[in-house]
């Protein structure tokens, strides 16, 4: 109840403040297994209104950013942490707008993006068992520690939601852009099968010369890719 009680009023504080519709519908299902609920607007839609905000090339472009936190089209009111962590307190949710679905499926640990039907407007499903051991606490301490005050400074980025291959610089720079906000950055390669020497040099050494303080770790790397990058880190070691 307190997970789903955090996501339902993040959720529809959202439609309420972003999606520019004049209502929305709500929907809550409670059986023997699962709490499940669901919020649809009727407005502009999620990815629409931050690849509007942010000036971005296309909608898709909107889900890299949305799954770094600290993305918000209303600065003044949000902090950008209700989607982020919405997404890691449920067993499944999704967000979907437009011609995109975006599946958080914290049950097999792994972030998909489907191509949909065209629909108007943003709805959010959200499932959680009712015998979850997951605790609200335990995810806000997760990503927001005693050592950065208890503050969200510390994000995971799924980097094959931008792509699998990466080549150039402009594609780094699209993966680290507003990454400075955190102080800790966990970029997650799994799925990403090959990465070029200019991207990792302008994340490896341009990017983390530019904020020396910001903790890079990397998971799920393929030893081809792990190559790459240590060669890019020595690199900066001797220069």
């Amino acid at each position: 109840l307190e997970i789903t009680h955090y996501a339902f009023t993040e959720m529809v504080n959202n439609s309420i403040d972003h999606s520019e519709s004049p209502k929305c519908s709500i929907e809550v299902v409670v059986d023997n297994y699962d709490l499940l609920f669901k919020v649809r607007d009727f407005g502009i839609g999620i990815f629409y209104s931050i690849f509007k905000k942010y000036a971005l090339a296309d909608e898709y472009s909107a889900i890299g950013e949305l799954i770094k936190g600290k993305t918000t089209t209303m600065r003044e009111k949000h902090t950008g942490e209700g989607i982020f962590f919405t997404s890691k307190v449920a067993d499944i949710v999704s967000f979907r707008s437009h011609k995109t679905n975006l599946i958080f499926d914290n049950l097999i640990g792994d972030v998909l993006v489907e191509e949909a039907k065209y629909q108007r407007g943003t709805e959010v499903i959200f499932r959680v068992s009712r015998k979850s051991k997951r605790k609200l606490a335990d995810i806000f301490f997760q990503y927001a520690p005693e050592e950065y005050d208890y503050e969200f400074n510390k994000t995971r980025v799924v980097v094959k939601l931008f792509k699998e291959d990466y080549i150039s610089r402009s594609e780094a720079k699209r993966l680290v852009s507003r990454l400075d906000q955190f102080k800790e950055i966990i970029l997650d390669f799994k799925g990403v099968r090959s990465i070029g020497q200019g991207f990792a040099d302008e994340v490896f050494r341009v990017f983390q010369n530019r904020y020396p303080n910001i903790i890079i770790i990397n998971e799920n790397l393929l030893p081809s890719l792990a190559a790459v990058i240590n060669h890019v880190v020595d690199n900066r070691k001797m220069s």
